[in-house]
């Protein structure tokens, strides 16, 4: 399979390399600094799961350099999205189908809108990585995950292979074809409440957990967000909520989000994306969300973008 990644950070090069191991002709389309980062220092992963090295991995800079794309895996932030809009156009003219992995709602419709609707798969992934200072991939969680499914028969045979090629490699991967939206909107569920606690407070999950008011702020997202779900026609059952609740309570004190690794970095945020969207698609339907809301005001001021 030609599977283009959009986006070398730690998540696309990852799920990259994992594929390349097992025999696709993955190209990896990024940034100029990016690219000479990866021309001389290669692309190393270093997990429990296996370590890999690719020590001259095919880098382009202009998507007119990529030849007969399959799949386009769009793995950037939410921020950076519109930005990548031109390329993702040239690339599904060429017959790509694109695979984005980001968080949240809105970038489905706006993929959809710009690309077709027969072109976006809609995906996600659970996985903790980050890249070291030169270049290479940390993974440093348990789990390895990725949930796609199509949303239109013609997509049926480009998920099957998909789903055959991460057959050949150790992730755990679903093609959920059935309920792809429910698992977005399941994931969008937790995240939002995950990040937007710990980033607003500015600490792990272990001393929200230890003050009841605010853990209660975590929980009462979770429920906006369920509500919310609802309103779009995806059901998060009130089993699955709780489930959150216990994963919320089960995590390692330590543990936290990307967002808030990304306040402490003084990075780009991608709370417009995450928890601003959730509030627009409230506002298109109706209902509040203040929980939402109070934390979107809480961490605005960090958004840097």
């Amino acid at each position: 399979m030609q599977i283009t990644v959009l986006g070398a950070g730690a998540l696309g090069g990852y799920f990259g390399s994992r594929w390349e191991k097992a025999g696709a002709d993955v190209t990896f389309l990024v940034r100029e600094k990016r690219a000479e980062q990866l021309r001389r220092n290669g692309l190393k992963v270093f997990s429990s799961k296996g370590d890999y090295t690719n020590n001259k991995p095919k880098v382009v800079t202009d998507t007119h350099q990529i030849d007969h794309p399959e799949l386009v895996f769009v793995s950037v932030k939410g921020y950076h999205l519109q930005n990548t809009i031109d390329d993702l156009k040239i690339l599904t003219e060429k017959g790509a189908y694109v695979l984005p992995v980001l968080n949240g709602m809105e970038h489905i419709p706006v993929l959809q809108k710009e690309l077709g609707n027969e072109a976006v798969i809609p995906g996600l992934s659970f996985i903790m990585a980050t890249l070291d200072d030169s270049g290479h991939v940390i993974h440093s969680s348990q789990f390895h995950r990725i949930i796609f499914g199509m949303l239109h028969d013609s997509q049926k045979e480009i998920c099957s292979r998909l789903e055959n090629l991460c057959g050949k490699t150790d992730l755990e991967a679903v093609n959920s074809s059935d309920s792809i939206l429910h698992e977005l909107w399941k994931k969008y569920t937790f995240i939002n409440a995950f990040s937007g606690i710990t980033t607003a407070v500015d600490l792990p999950i272990g001393p929200v957990r230890e003050n009841p008011d605010t853990f209660r702020i975590a929980e009462q997202i979770l429920v906006e967000m369920q509500r919310l779900a609802g309103q779009y026609g995806v059901t998060v059952s009130d089993k699955e909520v709780e489930e959150a609740k216990k994963t919320l309570r089960n995590l390692d004190p330590e543990a936290t989000s990307s967002m808030h690794q990304d306040r402490r970095k003084e990075l780009p945020l991608e709370v417009d994306h995450l928890h601003g969207g959730a509030i627009r698609l409230a506002k298109d339907k109706g209902i509040d969300v203040p929980y939402l809301d109070a934390i979107h005001g809480m961490i605005k001021p960090f958004e840097r973008i």
